[in-house]
C-alpha cells in the first residue's frame, strides 16, 4: 500500500547523489557514535537494531508486525533514548539535503548552464526576450511589494542551541568540501562536527512547559538575525538595478520590493492567549531587533571608516554633519566623526522607546532622536553621497550600502504584525458597545441591510462609543485593549507597524464595517477624513465565501464610507484567501479549483472598481493548507491576479527549511520575487482559446471531488471519531503544542477544528488525506472511458501550470504517504466496522488517485519530475518508521492510562521528529 517510486537510477545520476549518500553516513556515523559514548552500547545497540530493521522493512525483508514488536515491551525511557537517536538523525538528514542543493546549483553555474528557473538571474533574462514596453512595466509594477508573513506553528520551537549547532555543522561541512585539507585539519573538521552532534544529543530539543507567545515571537526574530537582515535588502537593491537596466527611466521600485510581515502576537483567531500585552510585546521586540541591528552595523562602519581628510576628498554636507558630533576630537577622520554622530541620534532613538540599555550605545544630553527612519536614511545618504563623489563606490557599495538598504527595508518597525480576529468575535464586540452607548439595543438580530445602515453611520461620527464608566464582558475589553495598543504601536514605530487588520470567516459587508467601526474607536480611522493606516482585509476561507468573494467585495466597494478608505490607501484593497479551511471544507481539488475562480473573479471585480488588488495567500507548510513549490505556486495563480504584489504566509518547520541561513534565504526569497515578476509581466496560464472550457471542465472536476470527499468526511457515520482515535489529535491539544488551542471552540465538529491540527494529524498517521482525497473519484468518473477527454487532461497537464502545479503537489503528498502505516494507526480505532469502512475507503481511494495520476501523466513513477524529493525519500523515510512504531506504541500507553510526564514527552518528541523529517508536517 506505498506508492510507486522508481528508484532505479541510471550510473550517472547514482553519481551525482553520491556526496550526499556519503554525507548522511557521515553525520549518521557520527550520531551512532555519539550515542555509543554518551549512553553506552545497549541504547546503540537498540537504535542500531531499530535501524538495520526499519530498512529491512523497506526491502521487505521483514514485515511491520515483526518491527513493531521491538517495541512492544520497551520502557520508556528506552523509547525517548531511541525516538532522540532517529528525530536528530532527521535534523541531521535536512542539513546533508540542504547541503547537496547548494553542490548542485553550484555545480550547475560552473557547467554554464542557463540559469534555473526560480532565480532572478532566469527571470530578468525571461523579461529581456519578452520585448515588454517600459510603460507596460510600470503599470504592473506600481506599488510592487512581495511580503512572506511568519506565522507560529506547534512543531517548530526549537531551542537557539539546536540552530546554532546546525549552523556550525553546515559551515565545517562546507569548509571540508571548499578546501583541500590536512589529514590533522580533516580531523579536526570531524571533531568540531562531532562537538556540536554531542550538543544536539545533550540538548532537549523540546520544552518541558507548554509554548507561549512570547516564545513564538522570539523563535520568529531569530530568523531576522540569521538571514532576513542580510538577505532582503540584497534582493531588493538587486531587483531594482536590473529593472533599471532593462527599463531606464521608468524609476521602478522607489520603495523596497521585499518586506517582512509577521502573524505571531497579532493573531488572535481562537487563541485566547493573545491579549494586548502580547501585541505590545510582538511590535516593540521587533522594533528593538532592528534598531539593535543598526546599531550592530554602525558600530562595526565606525571602525571600517577609517578615510582621512590627508588622503581623500569629503562634501560640504559630510563635514556639516561629523561637526555636529562636536565632542569627537578626530578632525581629520570625518565619516568616523559623522558616523559617530549617527550612532549618538541612535541612541536617543533607542531611548525614547525603550527603557533597557542598546547595546553599542554611544549617548549624548542633547542628542535629538531620529522621529522617523526617513531621517536616519537622510544622514546615511549624505556619508554615502560623499564616498561616491571620491570615486569611494567600493565602499560604498558595502557595509554603508547594506545598511542604507536595510534602513529601507525595516524601518524602525522590522515587520508589519497584522491583526486577525474572527468576524463573529467583532459582532458580538460591536453589539455590546451599540448597546452601551444606545445606538441599538440587538444589533445581532438585525439584517443584513440594517446592520449596514447603523455601522456606515458610525463611521461617520466622531462620537466615541465607549465612554467613562462603560463596563463591558471581559472579550469585549479585551478587544478594545488590543486595537488600543495597536494604535499606540503605530503611533510609536510608524503606520508600517500594524498595517493589516484580518478578518476571519468574513462573509458580508457588516463584517468589513464592524472591523472599521473598531479601528474608529481605537482612534485609528479618523471619520472627518475617512483615513486610516490599517488595511481591512476580508479573509475568505470556505469554499461557500471564497465563491461568493467578489459579490462580498463589489458590495463592500459601493458603501462610499467603506470605498472611501480604500481611495485614502492609493485604492488599495488587499484580500487574504484561506487554504486551509477551504480544504477541510471540501478537499483538496475542490478547494484548489475555489481559490483559482475566486481570485478571477476578484479581478474582474478590481478592474470594474478601478482599484488595485493584492491577494494575501493564506498557504501552510503542506500541499494540504496551500503548501508546496511557492515558484510554481504563484505562477499557477491566474492572469492578472499578481500584478506586482503579493503576500503569502510562511510557516513552521518550513520557516527554518527557507531562512535558516542566507543560502537558503537568497533561494527562496529569489523564487518569490522571480514568480512575481513573472507572473505580473508575462503570459504564464498558457491556455489562449482553451480557457473557456477548461474553466468550465475545472468546474465539474471539483464538483465531483468535493462529492467524493463530502462522502468521507461529512456524510460518513463515525467519520470524526474515526479520526478522533485513528491520528494524535487529540494529543496535540492535550499535550500543550503551541501557544493555540487546537479547536478554536470546544464542540465535536471538522468544521470547528484548527486547520493545523487537522492536517497535521493526516501527516504524522501518514494517510497525508488533505492533499489527495477525492481527486482520484473525480479524476476517474469524469473521465469515464472517454479517450477524447482523457487527452484533454493530457493536455492541461502539459501546458496549464495550474493543474501542472496541482497534479505535481499531489504526487508529492501521495509519495510521503503510507497506508502500511496508517493502516497501523487504523488499529487505534476500537471499533472494528467503523475501521474497516473508513480505512477501505481511504485505500480504494488512494490507489485510485495513484492511477488517475498515471493515466494523465503519462508516469506510473509520482516523482518522475522531482529528483531532490525522491531522494530524500529514499534516504531518510526508512528513518521515519521506528519514529511512526514508536508514536504508536506510547500512543497506546498513553490512552491505556500512562500519563506519566516521561511518556508524554515522548510522544511530544515523535510529533517533533516526525516533523522535522516530513519537512511540512502541517
Amino acid at each position: 500500500m506505498s506508492p510507486h517510486l522508481d528508484f532505479d537510477v541510471s550510473a550517472e545520476a547514482r553519481a551525482a547523489t553520491e556526496p550526499l549518500r556519503d554525507d548522511i553516513r557521515l553525520l549518521g556515523g557520527l550520531l551512532g557514535d555519539v550515542v555509543r559514548e554518551q549512553e553506552g552500547e545497549r541504547v546503540f545497540a537498540m537504535v542500531e537494531q531499530a535501524r538495520r530493521r526499519a530498512f529491512a522493512v523497506r526491502r521487505d525483508e521483514v514485515d511491520r508486525e515483526g518491527f513493531a514488536h521491538l517495541f512492544h515491551d520497551l520502557p520508556t525511557g528506552d523509547a525517548l533514548q531511541v525516538i532522540r537517536a532517529f528525530s536528530l538523525f532527521a535534523l541531521l538528514a535536512n542539513l546533508a539535503e540542504d547541503l547537496h542543493r547548494e553542490r548542485r546549483r553550484a555545480l550547475h553555474i560552473q557547467a554554464g548552464d542557463p540559469p534555473l528557473d526560480g532565480s532572478l538571474a532566469a527571470s530578468f533574462a525571461k523579461l529581456a526576450s519578452a520585448g515588454l514596453e517600459p510603460t507596460e512595466v510600470r503599470a504592473a509594477l506600481t506599488d510592487a511589494t512581495v511580503v512572506p508573513v511568519i506565522t507560529a506553528h506547534p512543531t517548530e520551537t526549537r531551542r537557539r542551541t539546536v540552530f546554532d549547532a546546525q549552523t556550525r555543522i553546515k559551515e565545517t561541512m562546507r569548509l571540508r568540501e571548499r578546501m583541500t585539507l590536512t589529514d590533522a585539519e580533516e580531523s579536526d573538521a570531524l571533531r568540531d562536527i562531532k562537538i556540536q552532534v554531542i550538543t544536539l544529543w545533550q540538548t532537549a530539543l523540546i520544552r518541558l512547559q507548554r509554548v507561549k507567545i512570547q516564545d513564538e515571537i522570539e523563535v520568529g526574530l531569530r530568523f531576522f538575525e540569521a538571514s532576513l537582515f542580510e538577505v532582503m535588502p540584497q534582493i531588493n537593491a538587486q531587483v531594482r538595478r536590473e529593472l533599471a537596466e532593462l527599463y531606464p527611466g521608468t524609476d521602478l521600485l522607489s520603495e523596497p520590493l521585499l518586506r517582512a510581515g509577521s502573524w505571531i502576537g497579532g493573531d488572535r483567531d481562537g487563541n485566547p492567549n493573545v491579549d494586548a500585552d502580547v501585541v505590545a510585546t510582538a511590535s516593540s521586540r521587533a522594533a528593538q531587533t532592528a534598531l539593535t541591528h543598526y546599531a550592530d552595523e554602525l558600530a562595526e562602519l565606525e571602525t571600517s571608516l577609517s578615510l582621512s581628510v590627508r588622503m581623500t576628498r569629503v562634501s560640504d554636507a559630510l563635514r556639516d554633519l561629523a561637526a555636529r558630533n562636536s565632542e569627537d576630537l578626530r578632525d581629520d577622520e570625518p565619516y568616523r566623526q559623522a558616523v559617530r554622530w549617527v550612532r549618538v541620534r541612535l541612541t536617543s532613538t533607542y531611548n525614547r522607546f525603550f527603557d533597557d540599555r542598546l547595546a553599542h550605545a554611544v549617548d549624548a544630553p542633547d542628542a535629538e532622536a531620529y522621529e522617523t527612519p526617513a531621517e536616519l536614511l537622510a544622514d546615511l545618504d549624505v556619508i554615502d553621497t560623499s564616498l561616491r563623489g571620491d570615486g569611494d563606490d567600493l565602499i560604498a557599495d558595502d557595509r554603508l550600502l547594506r545598511l542604507r538598504e536595510a534602513v529601507r527595508t525595516f524601518g524602525f518597525h522590522l515587520y508589519g504584525l497584522d491583526l486577525r480576529q474572527n468576524s463573529d468575535v467583532h459582532e458580538e464586540t460591536i453589539a455590546e458597545l451599540f448597546a452601551w452607548a444606545g445606538v441599538h439595543d440587538a444589533y445581532a438580530d438585525l439584517d443584513e441591510d440594517a446592520k449596514v445602515a447603523l455601522l456606515v453611520g458610525e463611521l461617520g461620527s466622531r462620537r466615541p462609543l465607549v465612554g467613562r464608566g462603560a463596563s463591558f464582558s471581559e472579550q469585549t475589553q479585551r478587544e478594545l485593549a488590543i486595537t488600543a495598543a495597536a494604535a499606540r504601536a503605530v503611533q510609536t514605530y510608524g503606520p508600517e507597524s500594524v498595517p493589516n487588520y484580518v478578518i476571519s470567516m468574513c462573509t458580508s459587508v457588516s463584517d468589513m464595517l464592524e472591523c472599521a467601526v473598531l479601528l474608529k474607536e481605537a482612534g485609528l480611522l479618523d471619520p472627518v477624513s475617512g483615513t486610516c493606516p490599517v488595511n481591512i482585509v476580508p479573509l475568505f476561507e470556505t469554499i461557500e465565501d471564497l465563491q461568493v468573494s467578489a459579490t462580498t467585495l463589489r458590495a463592500a466597494l459601493g458603501v462610499p464610507a467603506y470605498r472611501a478608505l480604500v481611495d485614502s490607501k492609493g485604492s488599495l484593497q488587499e484580500v487574504m484567501l484561506g487554504y486551509s479551511d477551504s480544504n477541510k471544507d471540501g478537499g483538496y481539488l475542490a478547494a484548489n479549483w475555489a481559490l483559482y475562480r475566486a481570485e478571477l473573479d476578484l479581478v474582474d471585480v478590481a478592474r470594474e472598481g478601478d482599484i488595485r488588488l493584492r491577494l494575501f495567500h493564506g498557504r501552510g507548510g503542506t500541499v494540504g493548507r496551500g503548501g508546496g513549490p511557492s515558484y510554481e505556486a504563484i505562477l499557477a495563480q491566474p492572469r492578472g491576479a499578481v500584478r506586482g504584489s503579493l503576500r503569502l504566509t510562511e510557516q513552521g518547520e518550513i520557516i527554518a527549511a527557507k531562512y535558516a541561513e542566507p543560502r537558503l534565504a537568497v533561494r527562496n526569497l529569489e523564487a518569490l520575487v522571480s514568480a512575481t515578476l513573472e507572473a505580473s509581466l508575462l503570459d504564464t496560464e498558457r491556455l489562449g482559446e482553451e480557457t473557456k472550457a477548461a474553466y468550465e471542465h475545472l468546474d465539474e472536476l471539483a464538483g465531483l471531488a468535493r462529492e467524493a470527499y463530502a462522502d468521507l468526511v461529512h456524510r460518513t457515520p463515525g467519520f470524526v471519531e474515526y479520526f478522533k482515535s485513528s491520528t494524535p489529535v487529540a494529543e496535540i491539544g492535550a499535550l500543550n503544542i503551541g501557544s493555540r488551542p487546537a479547536s478554536r471552540k470546544p464542540t465535536e465538529q471538522i468544521s470547528d477544528l484548527r486547520a493545523i491540527p487537522w492536517v497535521m494529524s493526516w501527516s504524522l498517521s501518514r494517510v497525508m488525506l488533505p492533499g489527495w482525497y477525492g481527486t482520484g473519484s473525480a479524476l476517474e468518473q469524469w473521465v469515464g472511458g472517454d479517450d477524447e477527454r482523457l487527452a484533454l487532461l493530457r493536455g492541461y497537464y502539459e501546458r496549464w501550470p495550474f493543474f501542472q502545479t496541482v497534479m505535481s503537489n499531489l504526487a508529492q503528498v501521495i509519495a510521503k504517504s503510507d497506508l502500511g502505516i496508517a493502516e497501523r494507526y487504523s488499529r487505534l480505532v476500537e471499533d472494528e466496522a467503523l475501521r474497516e469502512r473508513v480505512f477501505g475507503k481511504l485505500v480504494d481511494e488512494h490507489e485510485r488517485t495513484v492511477r488517475m495520476f498515471g493515466r494523465i501523466t503519462g508516469h506510473e513513477d509520482l516523482l518522475w519530475d522531482n529528483a531532490g524529493l525522491k531522494r530524500s525519500v529514499f534516504n531518510r523515510f526508512p528513518y521515519l518508521e521506528p519514529l511512526n512504531h514508536l508514536q504508536l506504541e506510547l500512543l497506546h500507553r498513553y490512552r491505556a492510562g500512562d500519563e506519566s510526564e516521561q511518556l508524554r514527552r515522548g510522544i511530544l518528541l515523535t510529533m517533533n521528529g516526525l516533523a522535522t523529517a516530513l519537512r511540512n508536517s502541517g
